[in-house]
This record gives structure tokens, C-alpha cells and sequence, in this order.
């Protein structure tokens, strides 16, 4: 399966981490490409990459066209800022992209189990 790995980019390592973990079951796991500008920053860092992102580099729009002949989208949707099981504006949307284009949702819990959402 092609399955998109979603979630707030201050979670860039995990994401990449689990496109290693979907090769290894035979699987083809993608992250927007936008994300190698995250990769070795703090998060306050992060935070600025995001906003240029989004407002300079149509991020929403980027992942989107990634997602066409996609299988899933995987969601990460860990804890951040003291919100249980954060899930931001992108990633919400490409959960609903993910639903109109009948793709697969699924959810990670415990660091490395994968349960299937719809």
C-alpha cells in the first residue's frame, strides 16, 4: 500500500521513522515534501518553517497532490502543547481529503501499533 504519513510537523522524525517502519512491512510510506526543511530544528524553529510554509509554499495544496493514488493516510496524532492526541488544521484536512478520496485512515498508538480508523 502507498500510505501518506500525517501529522504536526514538530513530529517530522516520527513521521520519517514510520515510513521506515511501512517499508520494512512492504509498504510504501510517503511525508510531504516540505518536511527536509524540518528535519535537525527545535521547535521553535519548526514553527516559523510552518507558517512560511503555509502562507508561501501552498503546503496544504503540496500534500494534496501528493495524496492522489494513495492507498491510506496514517495519522501520528501525539500529544502537543498539552493537548491529548493533537490534531492541527493541516492534518484534520487531509484526514478529510483522505475520507473524499476513499482512502484508508488509520491511527498509530503506543509507538508502534497500527489500527485501522474507517
Amino acid at each position: 500500500m502507498k500510505i501518506g504519513v500525517i501529522g504536526s510537523m514538530q513530529f517530522t522524525d516520527k513521521m520519517l521513522e514510520f515510513c521506515e517502519k511501512l517499508k520494512e512491512l512492504g509498504h510504501e510510506g510517503f511525508v510531504t515534501d516540505l518536511h527536509k526543511a524540518m528535519i535537525g530544528k527545535n521547535s521553535d524553529e519548526i514553527e516559523v518553517i510552518k507558517i512560511d510554509q503555509k502562507n508561501n509554499k501552498d503546503a496544504i495544496r503540496e500534500f494534496w497532490n501528493a495524496m492522489q493514488g494513495a492507498d491510506a493516510v496514517l495519522v501520528l496524532n501525539y500529544d502537543k502543547n498539552g493537548v491529548k492526541n493533537y490534531i492541527g488544521g493541516n492534518t484534520f484536512l487531509e484526514i478529510g481529503f483522505a475520507h473524499v478520496l476513499n482512502q484508508k485512515i488509520f491511527g498509530e498508538e503506543s509507538g508502534d501499533k497500527i489500527n485501522e480508523k474507517s
